[in-house]
This record gives C-alpha cells, sequence and structure tokens, in this order.
C-alpha cells in the first residue's frame, strides 16, 4: 500500500489531478451520445403503407387518398403494415365529390402487406435508419438488433482491451479507444446499408469500451485515496450530462447521419490531446519499467510545485518503497487469477450479477422512449437529470452507510419501482413515466457505485482484468436487454417482470461484497485477502465488544457489581 505515500508526496490531489481528471473526463460528456444514440438515430416515426401506385383520380385529397386505401386499427388510426388489396371507395361516403365508375362496386374488405413501401410522417424528423431503410412491420426487429450489435461490440472491448491494457499500459489503448471510435462514428454516418451500419455501429462499440476502461484506471490510479468517491462520482456526472447534451444536440439536428456525425468529431480532438497522458506509475511499476514511474512521478511532482519533494524520488526509494509490489510483478496475470482464491471468487462473481443486472434494466428503461407517449427529446432530458439527485444521494451513501449497503439499496429499490409500474393502469402515463425516472435513477446510482466499488475490490495486478470481466458482463445484460423488449409481444407484463426481479436478485448477491470504504487500493492479490481478513477480524472484535459475556450475564446483580 506504499504507493499512496508516494502519491501524498507528489502533491496528493495536485494541479496535475485536477488537468488530468478534466481532461479524461471530457470525452465520457459524450460516451451517452452513442449509447443512446438508437433512441434518435433509431426513432420510429408514424407510418402507414404506401398508396397503390395507379390510384389517381381528380379531386380525391390526401385524407380520402388514405381511408379508401390503409384500414384503421382499434385506436382508430391508420394500420401500419396492411393495407386494402383493392380501394374501398364505399368508404368514402355520399358526400364525396369523386364519382368513379366502379364507386358502387363494393369490393370485399381484403388486405395484404405493404408491397409498395411506406409513407413516413417525418414531420419532428427529418430521416432515421428506420426510415431510411425501412426497418419497420416484418423487419422491426431489426432495430433491437442494431443495438445489440453495437451492445455486442462493448462487450467484445471489454475483454480485448482489458486484458490488452494490462500488457501494453492504460495509455495506448486510451488512443487506440479514441481513434476508434472517431473513424467507426465517422464510417456508419456515411454507411450505405443497414449491414454496413451495424458493422461499423459495432466498432464504435469497442471503442467505447476501451476508452471507459482506460480512463478509469488513469484517473483511480492517479489520485488520492480520500479523494476517490468524490473524483468517481464527478466522472460519473459527466455521463449524466452528457444524456442531457445528447437531447439538446439530436433536438437541434434531426437528419441521423448528421447526428452520429456530430457525435463522433470530437473524439478526434480527444485522441489528439490524450498523447499528454502519463502512464500509470502503478502499471508502470508492477510491469517492470520502475524507471519510467520514476520519471512519471517527478513530472507530477513538478506540476504540482513540489520541488523539493521531486528531487527526493528516485529509483531506490521507489524499489525499497514498494518491494512487496515489484516482487509480485515478476508474475503474468490473466483472467484465471479472477477466479484463483475464494475472496476473489466471491467478488468476481458477485460483481458479475450486480453489473449484468443494472445494465440489463438501465438499457431495459432507456432504450425505448417512445413507449411513455411524451417527447422524445424531453423524456431524455428528464431520464438525464433524475441522475444528478441519485449520485448525490448515493455519493452521500458511499461516504457513509459504505460501499456494499449502498450497492444494495440501489438495486433492490430500482426494482421495486419496476415492480409497482406493472399494477398501474396503462392509461396512467404519467404515473408509469415517474416510477420509470425513480427506477432508472436508482439503477444510474447503482452503476456510479459499481464503477467506483469494483476498481476497488480487484488489486492493480488484475484490475483491468477484473474491469474487463465485470464490464463485459455489463454489456451482455445491454444486449440481452432489446430482446426482452421484444416479449411485449407475448405477455404486455413479462419484461416488466424480468427487469424488475433481476436486480432484486443481484441485491442479494451485492450483500456477500467486502466493505471497501476508506480502504486503501490493493496491489497485490495477498493485498486483497489481507483486506478481507481484516474486516472479519474487525467484525468480530466488534460483535465480542458488544455481546455481554456469559458469566456476567447469568450471575445475579450484587452491590459491587452494580456499584
Amino acid at each position: 500500500m506504499a504507493f499512496a505515500d508516494l502519491l501524498e508526496q507528489v502533491g496528493s490531489m495536485g494541479r496535475f489531478q485536477y488537468l488530468h481528471v478534466t481532461l479524461l473526463s471530457l470525452p465520457i460528456l459524450m460516451l451517452a451520445s452513442h449509447n443512446l444514440l438508437q433512441n434518435f438515430a433509431a426513432a420510429v416515426p408514424p407510418h402507414h403503407c404506401a398508396f397503390r401506385g395507379n390510384l389517381s383520380v381528380p379531386g380525391l385529397d390526401t385524407e380520402e387518398t388514405l381511408r379508401i386505401s390503409v384500414p384503421l386499427d382499434q385506436r382508430g388510426r391508420p394500420q401500419q403494415c396492411r393495407r386494402y388489396a383493392q380501394p374501398q371507395w364505399h368508404l368514402l361516403g355520399s358526400n364525396s365529390s369523386v364519382e368513379p365508375e366502379d364507386k358502387m362496386e363494393v369490393k370485399e374488405m381484403e388486405t395484404e402487406g405493404c408491397v409498395d413501401g411506406w409513407n413516413y410522417d417525418m414531420r419532428d424528423m427529418t430521416s432515421t435508419i428506420i426510415s431510411e431503410w425501412d426497418l419497420v412491420c416484418d423487419l422491426r426487429s431489426l432495430k433491437r438488433m442494431g443495438q445489440t450489435v453495437y451492445m455486442g461490440g462493448v462487450l467484445v472491448g471489454a475483454l480485448v482491451f482489458g486484458g490488452l491494457s494490462d500488457r501494453f499500459g492504460r495509455r495506448v489503448l486510451l488512443l487506440i479507444s479514441n481513434l476508434l471510435l472517431a473513424v467507426s462514428g465517422t464510417c456508419a454516418a456515411f454507411s450505405t446499408s443497414f449491414t454496413m451500419f451495424c458493422v461499423f455501429r459495432f466498432f464504435c462499440g469497442m471503442g467505447l469500451s476501451g476508452l471507459i476502461l482506460n480512463s478509469f484506471s488513469l484517473i483511480v490510479e492517479w489520485v488520492p485515496t480520500r479523494v476517490r468517491t468524490i473524483v468517481g462520482t464527478v466522472t460519473g456526472y459527466c455521463y449524466t450530462i452528457g444524456q442531457i447534451i445528447l437531447a439538446m444536440v439530436a433536438y437541434y439536428i434531426r437528419d441521423w447521419r448528421w447526428l452520429i456525425l456530430a457525435v463522433s468529431l470530437p473524439f478526434y480532438a480527444f485522441f489528439l490531446y490524450s498523447w499528454w497522458f502519463l502512464e500509470s506509475a502503478r502499471w508502470l511499476v508492477l510491469s517492470k519499467k520502475p524507471e519510467q514511474a520514476v520519471k512519471n512521478l517527478k513530472a507530477v511532482a513538478y506540476i504540482n510545485g513540489r520541488h523539493a519533494e521531486r528531487e527526493k524520488i528516485n529509483l531506490e526509494m521507489l524499489q525499497e518503497s514498494m518491494k512487496k509490489e515489484m516482487s509480485c510483478s515478476k508474475g503474468s496475470y490473466s483472467g484465471v487469477d479472477l477466479l484463483r482464491t475464494q475472496t476473489l471468487r466471491t467478488i468476481t462473481i458477485c460483481l458479475s450479477a450486480v453489473w449484468f443486472s443494472t445494465s440489463f434494466a438501465y438499457y431495459g428503461l432507456s432504450m425505448d422512449l417512445q413507449k411513455f407517449g411524451v417527447n422524445i427529446y424531453l423524456i431524455q432530458v428528464i431520464f438525464g437529470a433524475v441522475d444528478i439527485p441519485s449520485k448525490i444521494i448515493v455519493t452521500v451513501c458511499m461516504s457513509t452507510i459504505g460501499r456494499r449497503l449502498s450497492q444494495c439499496g440501489a438495486l433492490v429499490l430500482s426494482g421495486v419501482a419496476i415492480f409497482i409500474n406493472l399494477l398501474v393502469p396503462y392509461e396512467l402515463q404519467i404515473v408509469r413515466t415517474t416510477l420509470a425516472v425513480i427506477g432508472k435513477g436508482c439503477l444510474a446510482a447503482s452503476f456510479s457505485c459499481c464503477y467506483l466499488y469494483s476498481g476497488e475490490l480487484y488489486p492493480t495486478v488484475i484490475r483491468q482484468n477484473g474491469m474487463g470481466w465485470v464490464t463485459m458482463m455489463g454489456r451482455l445484460g445491454a444486449m440481452v436487454a432489446p430482446m426482452v423488449l421484444m416479449l411485449v409481444e407475448v405477455k404486455v407484463w413479462l419484461p416488466g417482470l424480468i427487469f424488475g426481479g433481476v436486480p432484486i436478485l443481484s441485491g442479494i448477491f451485492a450483500y456477500f461484497l467486502p466493505e471497501t470504504l476508506a480502504s486503501p487500493l490493493p496491489d497485490t492479490i495477498q493485498d486483497a485477502e489481507d483486506r478481507v481478513l481484516y474486516g472479519l477480524c474487525h467484525q468480530r472484535t466488534t460483535y465480542h465488544m458488544s455481546t455481554p459475556s456469559p458469566h456476567f450475564s447469568k450471575a445475579p446483580p450484587s452491590k459491587d457489581i452494580h456499584s
């Protein structure tokens, strides 16, 4: 744990840390724009079957043409996927000025599919991928498939970048992730087919995953223990603000191609200034590069104005203060080490359940804004704004009652809110939307907690492997969520039942995680084991101190004892 002392010596939370965290947090502002882009780029505009090509009668307006061409659904709106096989002239009524020769020939009201395509009401948007490639009716499942493919890229990125950054460093992989996200987003904006669009969105997901993992690691490994909670929460607020930014950008840019381009171009700038970042000194020490670690620590001390301390830092001092950690770096680590000991197995299994359920329920609520019957730009702002009080509350809770109880509470409360929503009648849209916002806020709090909690639970030597694994489980949950939404066609209440039950179940798993409040970051696997043993000993000591001795509990009161 000696690195914490070195970090305090070179400036603790100084100018370098503030600048470092700020520059790493800027790309996080744009992450929500890619994660939730589907709400706008794949919004489904009102549509109905196109009219027959040979249906052209003078004096017949668009409303009358629609009436004789497309049947109405149960709500009195034109059906989206069926049209009359023949024009139903009798539906015009006797007041119509149109008098075709065959008007009195009442045809049997047979229907057919939209063989001539669809007409879209584009009053709210210029174009979406739905109107671009007719992803409606029989192809409507492709909308969910597009989001699943994107989340598949995030999942693969968690696997790939998690392991590579432990081998090649956080900084190099952060550069690659920024460039990959910028180039893939640009190419997706110029896609000429849905398949091409999905391929580049897949690579966007990979880049985003690598950016999250390496940005978080560089932030956590350069800030002191006492401010990790605050810094982690502030970083989470960047994602919250990004959701509101997405709504504003999408409101002014109604064409899906320009929208994707607008949220991808900033990553070219992020790529350029990422060359400035210093590699994690923790990683350098544990990767047999102590000389470079000394240079980086001296650079941090110089930026923070600690010139006297800068001169004291040398290789001998670093080797002496981190002798145990450097000896552990002689071994090689992989994903298998996440299950090496009982403590790590418990951490990995419980965190897997927490990440899967949080992401699963979060994207289940966030990725279908049109179902709430509210303006999608407004509901996106509301869904983003609710994260602000949620994260304030969870920050206070994490700093007072601890990480474990905060994580449990956020998950259980979100599941309860979703369950209650199942009992509210569909007509009470305001109540349903309010409960969904509460559930989403609890899930945002859970996300804020589990990012910080996971980084504190895994030791430095396998932190990236661990974060890569749990992030992968989270993306797996995000991939499954669109598929579960399709179950609404089987039973309307079935998706809500699943989205509510899974977080409550994972809240039970979270209870078995060790507490990390006010604990230094573990550098080695043995450090993680020692922390758990210390926690158990502390609990037992507290228990024995608060439990009266059996001898005194059974002895009759005496004057001496009473006095």
